[in-house]
C-alpha cells in the first residue's frame, strides 16, 4: 500500500516507503565525477520527479525496457509514441504486454502496464507516428529517448530536433538519445542537436542491406535464404502477377515458405523455417532481450546524468558488441561539415558528364552518406524532377534520360529534397 513520506521533499502520496533509497544516494551529495552545475539535495529531487517531461519513441522491445528503467528511476511525467500493434511474435521479449494484448496499440498498452505496475507515474500514450506531431509538441519535452527499428523515423526525428534549436533560446535545444540493437551488437549514443555530431552524420556506419545476385538466386542457389529469395523475387511476381507482397500478411509469408521449402528441397538445401523466411523478406534479425536490457539500461542512465547533472553524461557514442564474449567501446563520433542536417556546406558530387538525372538519382538513393529513398532534384531557377505530386512527376519525368549536363551547369547547385525527410541537401555538382 502506497504511504506517505516526508523524508525526500519531491516524494508524494503515492511512493512507497525507501522507493529513492538508492537513487538519493546519488542525488543527496555531490561526487568526484559530478558535473559543476549539480546542486544536490531537494531542488534536482523535484525536477526529476516533478517538473522533467520526457519523450519515448518506440515501444518495442528497447522502448518496453526503456519505459520501466525510467519510471523505476523517478522520471514520473512520460510521454510515449508508438505507431505498431502487438503481434504474438513480441511476446517473447517486449515484457510489458500479455496473450490478451495481441492487436492491441503497443503505446496505449505499454502506458496502462507501468502506471498500474509503478503508481505515481503518468504515462502519456500517442497511437501513431512521430510525423503527426508539431514543433510545438516536441518542443514541451526536456529531453528525447528513441528506441526505434527504423533508420528514416531517427533520421526524422534527428532532423526535426535541430530544426527546434534557437541559439536565442537554450531551452530549444532538445537532448537525444538514441538506442539501437542488432542481435547481440548494440548502441546508444548522446546528440545535442547542433553541439555535437547528429544522427545523419553517421549514416555511413550502418550496415547496407544482405543482397544476393540475381543469377545464384535463380540458377545455383547454396543457401537456404536463395530459396527464399527466389521465391519472394521472381516466383511471387511470376504466379501472383500485380499483386502487392505484404510481409505482414501470415498468408503471403506461408505462401513464401511453401515455394522456398519445395526450392529447398529440389536443390537439397536445409534450413529454411517460417521464421528465416520472415527474417529474409523484412530484412529482419532476430531481437535478443539482453541485448536490448542492455542498452535500454546505457540510455535511462544517460537521461537520467542529462537530467540531474550528477554526472558527466556520454560523449557520444556507446558500442556493445557480443557476439563473441562481450565487448564494449565508447568514443566521440565528430559532426560532418556536409551533413545536410546540422552541417550547414554544400555537398560536391563529381559525375561524368555522360550521366543522366535517374542515374544521379540512383547514387542518391544508394551512396552510404546520403541514402535518400525517392529524392526530388531541383536548381534554384527550375525543376529538374519531383517524385511528387503525380502531375510534377508527370511533367517532369521526360528529363530522367536527360544528361544532367544539360540541365546543371558545371559547378552548379542542385537541391535534393524527400517527403519523408524535414531537411533538404545542397549539392554542388562538377563534371569530370
Amino acid at each position: 500500500m502506497a504511504t506517505e513520506i516526508h523524508v525526500n521533499g519531491a516524494a508524494t502520496s503515492s511512493d512507497w516507503q525507501d522507493r529513492y533509497y538508492h537513487v538519493d544516494q546519488i542525488l543527496d551529495r555531490p561526487g568526484p565525477r559530478t558535473d559543476p552545475s549539480f546542486l544536490a539535495g531537494d531542488e534536482v529531487k523535484d525536477f526529476l520527479r516533478n517538473k522533467c517531461k520526457i519523450l519515448v519513441i518506440g515501444a518495442g522491445g528497447l522502448g518496453c525496457e526503456i519505459l520501466a528503467n525510467l519510471a523505476l528511476t523517478g522520471f514520473k511525467d512520460i510521454h510515449l509514441i508508438d505507431m505498431d500493434t502487438i503481434d504474438i511474435s513480441n511476446l517473447n521479449r517486449q515484457f510489458l504486454f500479455r496473450p490478451a494484448d495481441v492487436g492491441r496499440p503497443k503505446a496505449i498498452v505499454a502506458a496502462e502496464y507501468v502506471m498500474k505496475r509503478v503508481p505515481g507515474v503518468k504515462v502519456t500514450p500517442y497511437y501513431g507516428k512521430i510525423q503527426d506531431k508539431d514543433d510545438d509538441y516536441y518542443m514541451q519535452f526536456n529531453l528525447v529517448i528513441c528506441g526505434l527499428d527504423s533508420v528514416e523515423a531517427r533520421r526524422w526525428i534527428n532532423a526535426t530536433l535541430v530544426n527546434l534549436v534557437d541559439s536565442e533560446n537554450p531551452e530549444s535545444l532538445k537532448p537525444l538519445i538514441d538506442g539501437g540493437t542488432e542481435g547481440f551488437k548494440g548502441q546508444a549514443r548522446v546528440i545535442l542537436p547542433t553541439v555535437s555530431s547528429c544522427y545523419e552524420c553517421s549514416l555511413d556506419m550502418l550496415n547496407k542491406p544482405t543482397t544476393f545476385p540475381i543469377c545464384t538466386i535463380a540458377n545455383t542457389p547454396r543457401l537456404p535464404e536463395h530459396c527464399i529469395e527466389w521465391a519472394s523475387v521472381l516466383e511471387w511476381p511470376r504466379v501472383r502477377g500485380d499483386e502487392k507482397l505484404d510481409t505482414d500478411d501470415p498468408e503471403h509469408i506461408g505462401w513464401l515458405y511453401s515455394i522456398a521449402v519445395a526450392r529447398a528441397k529440389e536443390f537439397k538445401i536445409e534450413g529454411v523455417t517460417w521464421s528465416l523466411t520472415q527474417g529474409v523478406v523484412k530484412n529482419v534479425i532476430p531481437a535478443i532481450a539482453s541485448t536490448n536490457a542492455i542498452i535500454a539500461a546505457s540510455c535511462c542512465n544517460e537521461a537520467f546524468k542529462i537530467a540531474t547533472s550528477s554526472a558527466a553524461y556520454l560523449n557520444n557514442y556507446f558500442m556493445l558488441i557480443g557476439t563473441e564474449g562481450v565487448y564494449s567501446y565508447t568514443f566521440e563520433h565528430e559532426k560532418r561539415d556536409h551533413c545536410p542536417v546540422c552541417g550547414g556546406e554544400a555537398l560536391e558530387i563529381s559525375i561524368s558528364r555522360d550521366w543522366t538525372v535517374e542515374q544521379l538519382i540512383e547514387l542518391l538513393t544508394e551512396k552510404q552518406t546520403i541514402q535518400i529513398k525517392k529524392p526530388s532534384l531541383a536548381t534554384p531557377e527550375k525543376p529538374i524532377y519531383f517524385q511528387q505530386p503525380p502531375q510534377l512527376e508527370e511533367s517532369t519525368r521526360p528529363n530522367l534520360e536527360k544528361k544532367v549536363f544539360e540541365l546543371v551547369p558545371d559547378g552548379g547547385d542542385v537541391v535534393v529534397t524527400a517527403s519523408s525527410l524535414p531537411f533538404s541537401l545542397s549539392l554542388i555538382i562538377t563534371y569530370t
